[in-house]
């Protein structure tokens, strides 16, 4: 199955409700309408508590101050709320609701069949966590000289204790948080149970930036400061997943991983991770290398989140215009894996809001970008976009020396109810090919295709179509959708 998740910026989303809403006033016809759309996931980011230093640190901040007044010409200090990645302890935020509330909101999604995805944060905590008091031994500690030499790297607590920013090994650290000491036993065990925690109040967690926690990254990051003693040879994950699966067998576990580290997080056991090599490939029009990426491995393929945008990422519709977002959406949507949307994005909002702030800018509705999703989610959402057999197709130059065929994607998507094949022109200039079918497909009668995007309709000779295959001159960023059945 190919569930899809529909991710929500908690407390910007609630600022639309009211000054002071919560979990409770979300009403039940946004629940309806998104079961009605066919979602199965719903992911709510940041409902954690946030200490409030972690809330000081980003209203500080001069550099993220620039980004919160591009965003909000109006920005009050009320309206940073700060990151959701500073967690200073799994309990809902008491502004929205607390706990109760979001038992109760999780009770009304799963009515609706539709499930609960929260945050996990492995690598760092917020500044007001007990650890930073209680647990020295499960911070990386560093020295006067470290904070001297590298302040974007260490900060200096109360008791004078020098502690390391979170971070990952290429960039400075998040000042709001401090970084966890994977080489303690003890911490790994402690981190365990907080996942066991959070699996009590949700059916699946989005781990962030979880490839960070591999040993040899995290030993590129902090291995000057591992003691003999503490050693981290095997990855975090697999022992993690285990615990929680003891408990709860179909826990979902969707993993923020890059570089390359997809397969390797699939193998301790995640049942998702993104898919930002999709994404980067569609959005920089690298239309050659988009064959190259989806011919991989059914069960791999089968196992990544595809998104246009997210918390991290633009708006789509910042980046694309109509006809690409389309052809992009059709592209990404329909290939095998989880299907990831971003709240705004199906009303083609235009602005990312910081993480740190608790309201967005009022923000008009696009009905070109609507039309994109009132069309493509009832096809992503069927019984055949959610479960048929998913085949990519080989587009053949339609003649000698016309390299266009290099531009399209194809796919055949086979199911009891109908069948699909999808088809998609993503450079930006006419192009032609033939799409080459599946043998199995008969070969005998007429075939009628019928475009779900345009309801246009076509006649083929089922024979021809299963030896040349079926021939296409479209314009740039054209996208098919058609529905085939045989006479």
């Amino acid at each position: 199955m190919n569930p899809s998740l529909y991710q929500i910026n908690t407390k910007a989303f609630l600022s639309t409700l009211g000054a002071n809403a919560t979990l409770d006033d979300i009403p039940n016809t946004f629940l309806d309408n998104l079961a009605a759309r066919g979602f199965d996931w719903v992911w709510l980011l940041g409902v954690w508590k946030i200490g409030p230093t972690g809330r000081k640190i980003s209203r500080q901040r001069t550099e993220w101050h620039r980004e919160y007044e591009a965003v909000l010409p109006d920005l009050k200090e009320d309206d940073i709320c700060g990151s959701p990645f500073a967690v200073c302890e799994y309990t809902t935020e008491p502004s929205i609701g607390g706990d109760v509330e979001l038992a109760r909101l999780r009770e009304r999604l799963e009515l609706r069949g539709i499930n609960l995805l929260l945050d996990f944060v492995p690598n760092h905590v917020g500044f007001d966590h007990r650890w930073v008091r209680e647990r020295p031994d499960f911070l990386i500690r560093g020295t006067p000289s470290d904070l001297a030499l590298a302040p974007d790297r260490w900060a200096k607590l109360p008791d004078e204790t020098i502690v390391a920013f979170g971070k990952d090994p290429n960039f400075p650290g998040w000042p709001d948080t401090v970084q966890l000491n994977f080489f303690n036993p003890q911490l790994r065990a402690a981190m365990i149970g907080e996942l066991r925690n959070i699996a009590t109040r949700c059916s699946g967690v989005r781990c962030d930036m979880a490839m960070l926690l591999e040993p040899e990254i995290f030993h590129r990051t902090w291995g000057d400061r591992a003691e003999s003693r503490q050693a981290l040879h095997t990855s975090f994950w697999p022992e993690a997943i285990q615990a929680v699966h003891r408990d709860h067998a179909n826990f979902l576990f969707l993993a923020e991983v890059y570089w390359d580290y997809e397969a390797r997080l699939q193998e301790h056991g995640f049942t998702y991770t993104y898919d930002k090599t999709l994404y980067d490939r569609l959005v920089n029009h690298e239309a050659n290398k988009l064959v190259e990426h989806l011919r991989v491995p059914g069960s791999y393929g089968a196992r990544m989140a595809h998104f246009l945008e997210n918390h991290d990422e633009p708006r789509i519709a910042s980046k694309l215009e109509p006809p690409e977002h389309k052809a992009a959406a059709v592209i990404s949507y329909l290939a095998p894996g989880m299907r990831f949307f971003h709240h705004g994005q199906l009303e083609g909002y235009r602005t990312r809001v910081p993480v740190h702030l608790r309201r967005g800018p009022d923000e008009g509705f696009d009905p070109h970008v609507a039309e994109i999703y009132s069309q493509l989610l009832p096809i992503v959402n069927s019984p055949a976009g959610k479960s048929g057999s998913w085949h990519l197709l080989r587009c053949a130059p339609a003649w000698e020396s016309n390299p266009t065929n290099t531009n399209f994607l194809a796919y055949y998507i086979a199911h009891e109810s109908r069948d699909l094949l999808v088809a998609v022109n993503y450079g930006n200039y006419r192009g032609q090919c033939f799409v080459q079918l599946p043998q199995a497909l008969p070969q005998k009668g007429t075939a009628h295709l019928t475009d779900l995007l345009s309801a246009a309709e076509y006649v083929r000779d089922a024979r021809d179509l299963s030896t040349r295959g079926l021939y296409l001159d479209v314009e740039g960023f054209t996208s098919h959708i058609f529905s085939l059945r045989w006479d």
